[in-house]
C-alpha cells in the first residue's frame, strides 16, 4: 500500500523535472511513510511513497525494474494471489529478485502485456513504463479500491494516487469544473471520470489507460455479470459462499506487519471477523467507533461480536467537537465529498493505526448480497406505482405532505414520504430518490440565476440511468446493485475508506470485494439475495452458526453521523456563519436567501436538511482550501477556514 506518481513528456528530448516528482511524492507522504523512491529516464519520471506491508526489505522498494531495466513499475495495493502466480511464472523461467507481490506484475506483463491485469486478484493501481515500446500502462483494480487520477497536459501526461499531487505539476490546469460541482450536489460525491478540476480525470475502476506516441486509449477489462444464473440449491450455495468468503479472508491476511479489523457490529464486518477468527492462530484485533447519541451508535452490537470471538477489542467515540477536524478532511479528500461518515472513518483509522498497519473491513457486502434497505424500498416503490393514480395523487400524496420531518436515525414515516411524493416513472429515477442528496428542484431553488442558467440541461441522473442500462440483468434490484457497484461503491464508499485509512498510513482490505466471491454472488438467483423484506438472505443463512440472530436480523443502521441534530444545536452557528458569509455567496453558485431559508427550515424542525447542510459546508471549505489559496500553498490543510 503506497502512493504513486509520475509524469511523461511527449517529446523524448524533454526530460522530466525531478523536483516535480519530489513534490508529488511529498504531498502524498502520508500514504507511504516508510520510504521514497524516484526513477527518471529522460521524458519519463516515476515516484513512489512506500508503506511496507509485504517484503519489508530494500528489495521490495519501488520504482521497481525488471532484470534488464526495460520495464519500470510503481504500484499501490496488494496482489493476493501472487504466490500462485509467482510459482507459475518461475516455472516459465522468470527470476524474482524480491518477495514483493508487486514484482509479479512486471513478470506478468512480460508474459501477457497489458492483459496482465486480468490475472490479478487483489486491489491495485499501478503505472508500468515499457521502455522498448515507449508505452505507459496505467491500471486500476476491478472495484476501484485504489485510486488513480491523471491529467493530459499540452506536453504529456501526469498521474498520481491523489488529486493534490497532480496540482504540484504546473502544467496541470486548476480550472474548476462547474458541471462536476453540479453532480456533486446531487450525489454528495463527483462520479468518475470527472473531478472538481476540468483537466484532471479519474481512471474508472476495472480499466486500463495506454499511452503510446501521444495517444491515450482507455479500455474496461472486466464487468460484473449477473447472467447466466447458477442452478444451485440453497444448501450448496450456502457452503460455497462460506468457502469463498473464508478463502478471500485468508488471502487478505497476507502481511508481514500487524493486522486487525474494523468492527461496526453489522453483518458484513462481523462476518469478516468471524472468518478471521477461524483461520488466525492469535486473537483478532478489532476496532469500533460510536457516538454519544445512542440511536446512531453500534458499539453494543460490535461488543457482542468481539466477546463471542474473544477479540482484542478497542472502542472510540465521536462527538460534535470533532468538526474541528473538518479542514483536515477537506484537505485529505481533495475535492468536494459529502459523506459525513468520512469523519468517524477518519477517527477510527487514526486510532487503529496505533495498534496495526492493516485493517480488514466489510465493504462490498451490501452491494454484492443486496443488503441496503433501499433495495426493499425500490421493490415497494415499483408496487406502489401500480396503485391507481387517483389514489396516489389525491389521497396518499396530500397525506404525506402533512407529515412532519424527523432527524431520528430510523423513521418509517420519512420513508413513506419519500415513496409517496415521488413523481418519477422509470425504475432508475425512482431508485435515485433513495440515494441522492438533492433533486433538480432543490438545486434550482438554491442556485443563483446565472449558475442555474449555466447548468440548464445538464441532468446528473443520466449517470445513474447509464449504469442501470449497462447491467445484463432484467431484474430492477440487480440493476440497482450493479449501478451501486459502478457508481456509489467506487466513488463514495471506497474513496472514503482509502483516503481515511491512507491519511494515517493504514491499509484497508475488503474480503467481500474479492472478485471471485462477487462473481458468485452476482449469478445467484435474486431471491437468494433479497427475499421479501429480508436483505442478504443467503449470507445471513450462511452465518447462522457464526453470528447471533441479534446481529444478523436487526435493522441495518449504517455508519452515518447525527448531523441533523448537530446542525440544530452545537454546529448551528457554524453553518450560518460559513454558508451566509459574503465571501461564500460571491462565488455566484448559491443564492443567499435560498440558503438561509434552507437553514431556517432545518433549525425549526420543518425539514431535515442535515446531510445537505454538511454537503454545502464541505463545498465551501473545499473552495477555501483548493481554490482561494495559491498553488504554492497546497502542501497541507488550510488554517482559519472555519
Amino acid at each position: 500500500m503506497c502512493g504513486i506518481a509520475g509524469k511523461l513528456n511527449c517529446d523524448p528530448a524533454y526530460p522530466v523535472d525531478e523536483t516535480i516528482i519530489r513534490r508529488m511524492n511529498a504531498v502524498q507522504a502520508h500514504r507511504g511513510p516508510d520510504g521514497e523512491g524516484v526513477w527518471l529516464d529522460g521524458p519519463i519520471g516515476l515516484g513512489h511513497r512506500r508503506l511496507a506491508i509485504v517484503d519489508l526489505s530494500p528489495a521490495g522498494c519501488q520504482p521497481m525494474g525488471n532484470e534488464d531495466g526495460t520495464l519500470w513499475l510503481v504500484c499501490n495495493g496488494e496482489i493476493y494471489n501472487h504466490p500462485t502466480l509467482r510459482a507459475d511464472l518461475e516455472r516459465r523461467g522468470h527470476r524474482y529478485r524480491s518477495a514483493s507481490d508487486s514484482e509479479t506484475i512486471l513478470h506478468l506483463y512480460e508474459e501477457y502485456g497489458p492483459d496482465c491485469v486480468r490475472y490479478l486478484r487483489g486491489m491495485f493501481a499501478f503505472a508500468l513504463w515499457d521502455g522498448r515500446r515507449r508505452l505507459l500502462l496505467l491500471a486500476r483494480d476491478r472495484f476501484g479500491q485504489k485510486p488513480l487520477l491523471y491529467a493530459q497536459t499540452p506536453d504529456g501526461l501526469t498521474f498520481a494516487s491523489e488529486l493534490k499531487a497532480l496540482l504540484q505539476d504546473p502544467a496541470v490546469s486548476d480550472e474548476v469544473d462547474e458541471s462536476a460541482l453540479h453532480h456533486y450536489l446531487t450525489y454528495g460525491y463527483i462520479p468518475a471520470p470527472q473531478t472538481a478540476f476540468r483537466s484532471i480525470r479519474k481512471l474508472p475502476a476495472a480499466s486500463t489507460l495506454l499511452w503510446q506516441d501521444g495517444r491515450v486509449t482507455i479500455e474496461r477489462y472486466w464487468t460484473l455479470r449477473y447472467t447466466p444464473k447458477l442452478e444451485i440449491g440453497e444448501e450448496e450455495a450456502t457452503e460455497r459462499l462460506l468457502t469463498l468468503l473464508r478463502e478471500a479472508t485468508r488471502l487478505q491476511l497476507m502481511s508481514d506487519v500487524p493486522l486487525g479489523a474494523f468492527l461496526s457490529g453489522g453483518v458484513d464486518s462481523s462476518a469478516v471477523v468471524a472468518m478471521m477468527a477461524e483461520v488466525m492462530s492469535e486473537p483478532v484485533k478489532t476496532f469500533s467507533i460510536g457516538f454519544d447519541e445512542q440511536s446512531f451508535s453500534e458499539l453494543p452490537y460490535a461488543r457482542q461480536v468481539a466477546e463471542r470471538y474473544a477479540t482484542e477489542h478497542h472502542e472510540f467515540t465521536v462527538t460534535p467537537d470533532a468538526v474541528a477536524v473538518l479542514p483536515e478532511l477537506v484537505w485529505a479528500y481533495g475535492e468536494p465529498y459529502a459523506d459525513s461518515s468520512a469523519l468517524p472513518t477518519y477517527y477510527v483509522a487514526r486510532e487503529t493505526r496505533r495498534y496495526v498497519t492493516v485493517a480488514l473491513n466489510g465493504d462490498g457486502g451490501d452491494e454484492a448480497f443486496a443488503g441496503y434497505e433501499r433495495y426493499v424500498a425500490a421493490r415497494l416503490d415499483a408496487r406502489y406505482e401500480r396503485l391507481p393514480r387517483w389514489l396516489r395523487e389525491r389521497v396518499i400524496a396530500p397525506l404525506a405532505r402533512r407529515l412532519p420531518e424527523s432527524t431520528r436515525r430510523r423513521d418509517y414515516l420519512r420513508y413513506f414520504k419519500r415513496l409517496a411524493l415521488g413523481a418519477e416513472t422509470s425504475p432508475e429515477r425512482r431508485y435515485a430518490r433513495w440515494i441522492i442528496l438533492m433533486d433538480n428542484a432543490l438545486k434550482e431553488r438554491l442556485y443563483t440565476p446565472d449558475f442555474r442558467a449555466r447548468m440548464s440541461g445538464l441532468d446528473s441522473l443520466s449517470l445513474l440511468e447509464d449504469a442501470f442500462a449497462a447491467a445484463d440483468s432484467p431484474d430492477d434490484i440487480e440493476r440497482a446493485q450493479f449501478a451501486d457497484i459502478q457508481v456509489y461503491l467506487p466513488e463514495d464508499l471506497l474513496v472514503k475508506v482509502d483516503i481515511a485509512t491512507m491519511r494515517h498510513a493504514l491499509e484497508g482490505r475488503s474480503p467481500f470485494l474479492d472478485h471471485e466471491l462477487a462473481e458468485f454472488a452476482a449469478r445467484l438467483p435474486v431471491q437468494y439475495k433479497l427475499r421479501g423484506r429480508t436483505t442478504k438472505y443467503l449470507l445471513k443463512r450462511a452465518l447462522r452458526d457464526y453470528l447471533p440472530a441479534a446481529i444478523l436480523y436487526r435493522p441495518k443502521q449504517g455508519f452515518a453521523l447525527p448531523v441533523g441534530h448537530w446542525f440544530r444545536h452545537d454546529l448551528r452557528q457554524v453553518a450560518y456563519d460559513i454558508l451566509l458569509d459574503p465571501h461564500t455567496l460571491r462565488r455566484g453558485i448559491l443564492d443567499g436567501n435560498a440558503v438561509r431559508a434552507l437553514l431556517d427550515e432545518h433549525v425549526s424542525g420543518r425539514a431535515n436538511h442535515g446531510g445537505r447542510i454538511w454537503e454545502l459546508l464541505f463545498l465551501e471549505l473545499w473552495f477555501r482550501t483548493y481554490v482561494d489559496r495559491p498553488r504554492a500553498a497546497l502542501s497541507g490543510p488550510a488554517s482559519g477556514v472555519i
